[in-house]
């Protein structure tokens, strides 16, 4: 079915949690709408039986719903059930909101896109892209709080020498970052081309028009070059506390030496 329409609608993305179970979900959702599994992901019908065209939500496993076409009170009570079985809840919720209306063609201009007809498989190509961009978001934010909050350890290092923490104090730093490198790492495959499209190859020029509207290659570059930045802090901090150690134990043997020298002098004057 193929529509032409001025009308613009929302279509929105929210990062709410680090997973989401879906088959729980599914389930959740089935008492008052329709679902349908297309591989891991589930679509939510919201589509009235009198209305012509079809709105929804897809929910991604790593904890994303893309929603097209939901009234505000749709999207509040989307939410509310997704909210009750996520894993891993973001205290905040990372958004991105886009128009889109049907045309003649796929195509993404002005953060609007154009839908070429109803079918599902299309919404569901643009999803795809639209869900790895707000959990890249998530990433990014990750990245940057950590960069922001230990970016004066090396200029410290550079001035004076040493990085003016304890050991105890280094040890909690390097846990932060390891913790929050790894939260990445292990979700990071999420923003490789879905393996939907290798059966789907014909609807993977419409994925790559969203991707690159997106700029989802150019920023998980510089996502990458962010985590180097992170890992190098990383070793930073374990290298001073290597020298921390290592002047400790020079400070522990010149005490035990001197300690010698003034016993060996007092049995030598006594």
């Amino acid at each position: 079915m193929e529509l032409e329409t001025e009308k613009t609608q929302r279509c929105i993305s929210y990062a709410t949690a680090v997973t989401y179970p879906i088959k729980d979900l599914a389930r959740a959702f089935r008492e008052n709408h329709t679902v349908t599994m297309i591989r891991d992901v589930a679509y939510v019908s919201f589509k009235g039986d009198k209305e012509e065209l079809e709105r929804g939500a897809f929910l991604f496993p790593y904890g994303v719903a893309v929603m097209w076409g939901l009234t505000a009170e749709e999207e509040v009570a989307a939410l509310a059930t997704i909210r009750s079985l996520e894993e891993g809840a973001y205290e905040t919720r990372e958004k991105e909101i886009l128009g889109y209306s049907y045309g003649k063609t796929a195509s993404v201009a002005d953060d609007v896109i154009s839908l070429p007809s109803t079918d599902l498989t299309i919404k569901l190509a643009f999803s795809h892209g639209l869900a790895q961009s707000i959990k890249l978001c998530v990433f990014e934010g990750i990245v940057k709080k950590t960069i922001d909050t230990t970016r004066t350890l090396p200029e410290q290092l550079a001035r004076f020498g040493k990085i003016p923490l304890s050991r105890k104090e280094i040890r909690k730093k390097m846990g932060e970052l390891f913790i929050e490198r790894s939260s990445i790492n292990l979700h990071f495959d999420v923003l490789d081309v879905p393996e939907y499209f290798w059966e789907n190859s014909d609807l993977e020029p419409i994925y790559m028009l969203i991707a690159s509207h997106l700029e989802l290659e150019t920023r998980v570059e510089i996502l990458n070059q962010r985590l180097d930045v992170i890992h190098d802090l990383f070793e930073m901090l374990g290298n001073e506390l290597n020298h921390q150690h290592s002047s400790r134990l020079e400070w522990t043997i010149i005490l035990l030496i001197v300690f010698e020298v003034i016993i060996s002098l007092m049995h030598e004057f006594v």
